[in-house]
């Protein structure tokens, strides 16, 4: 029975069952539901057995949800957006999960957890289905999302989970798009790595989270779609994005339009805010008015800066022969420049030297010698 301990009535709970061709194993996992769920939903993809017809003959009130495209993370979304109860749990239909732990699974909730994730790895947990291979491998990718994270968690890839349904806009799974036209059909998020981006997704938003020992069974009938390689990688990749995702979230500014999807948003500073459309909103000073002539170089009264246009009636003015650089380095100090440290040079007699080294000796000789500020 799901009861709390205070007086308030216990919360409801809606229990997400993900199915395909599952009718063999449905009534062992109907039969150790608890009495007083608020619902059971099964979210179908398109099954071509009679799992429709037993769930409806096993539990006449039940729910059924079809998914929009294919794989579980999809299922999963679906019948997020259909529960109405205040407590989402997620089981599998292929009996490796229990459904008579459950109400320790809600009692974290009502403790004061935000989320319950399941851990095969605690006292009283464990599993008949785990090799050695994927344990390790689970330990490995727990270890990476704990470093990147700061969280603690055991168990990384196990899909036994209850939360409050209103973390659901937190968990951001899409269920309303098509399925793309090439590939597999499926969208990211859409596999067996639906696991591991609800946890890195809830460990990002700061829910508290809650783990309960869980022990999971080894599947009743039928084989598992599981690939340890294949579904590994792709874990360590869903890892990598949420993380790319992260970072480009926190590189745009406050008050560009992030969506509706966005985990997490970070408010720059006051001084580096950037007005509403982007950079290209800034005011710039106006250009000068093209004019006729010559073209414009600058401003000032030099004759040869001033255009066409403004040149005095006659001839124009003779051109004023450049003069030639100063013998003396100018004082760099007085346009608050700092003076710059060069090492001393090795010279020679002033009589070895070609008249055309005399001028850059004398420059350097008045730079080395030159007091630094």
């Amino acid at each position: 029975m799901l009861q709390t301990r205070s007086s308030s009535p216990p919360p409801r709970v809606s229990v997400i069952i993900p199915t395909l061709n599952e009718s063999r194993n449905l009534p062992h996992v109907f039969e150790q539901l608890p009495a007083d769920l608020h619902e059971v939903i099964v979210v179908d993809g398109h099954s071509v057995d009679d799992t429709l017809a037993v769930a409806r003959r096993l539990r006449p009130g039940v729910r059924v949800v079809m998914q929009t495209r294919t794989g579980k993370g999809n299922a999963l979304a679906c019948g997020f957006e259909a529960a109405t109860g205040d407590i989402i749990a997620m089981i599998d239909a292929d009996g490796s999960a229990d459904p008579g732990e459950l109400p320790r699974f809600v009692a974290a909730l009502v403790a004061g957890a935000d989320f319950a994730k399941g851990t095969r790895f605690g006292p009283g947990g464990g599993s008949d289905d785990l090799t050695m291979l994927r344990k390790w491998g689970n330990r490995a990718l727990s270890a990476f999302v704990n470093l990147l994270y700061r969280t603690r968690y055991t168990d990384l890839c196990y899909g036994y989970n209850v939360f409050w349904r209103g973390l659901v806009p937190v968990l951001d799974l899409d269920a309303t798009s098509p399925p793309p036209s090439s590939g597999d059909g499926r969208l990211w998020g859409d596999g067996f790595e639906v696991e591991t981006l609800i946890h890195v997704r809830a460990a990002k938003a700061g829910l508290a989270v809650m783990e309960v020992p869980s022990f999971e069974h080894s599947r009743i009938y039928g084989q598992s779609n599981l690939s340890t390689f294949r579904d590994g990688l792709r874990v360590l990749k869903t890892i990598l994005a949420e993380r790319r995702r992260d970072r480009r979230d926190a590189a745009v500014p406050a008050g560009v339009a992030l969506g509706e999807s966005s985990v997490r948003r970070t408010v720059l500073p006051q001084k580096a805010r950037v007005p509403f459309g982007g950079l290209a909103a800034v005011s710039r000073p106006p250009r000068p008015p093209a004019r006729r002539g010559r073209p414009f170089h600058g401003g000032g009264d030099h004759p040869r800066r001033r255009p066409a246009a403004c040149q005095p009636p006659g001839k124009p003015p003779p051109r004023t022969p450049r003069k030639k650089p100063a013998q003396s380095l100018p004082d760099t100090r007085r346009n608050g420049c700092p003076g710059f440290l060069l090492s001393r040079i090795p010279t020679s007699p002033p009589g070895r030297l070609a008249a055309s080294t005399q001028w850059p000796l004398a420059v350097l000789s008045e730079l080395l010698t030159h007091e630094t500020p």
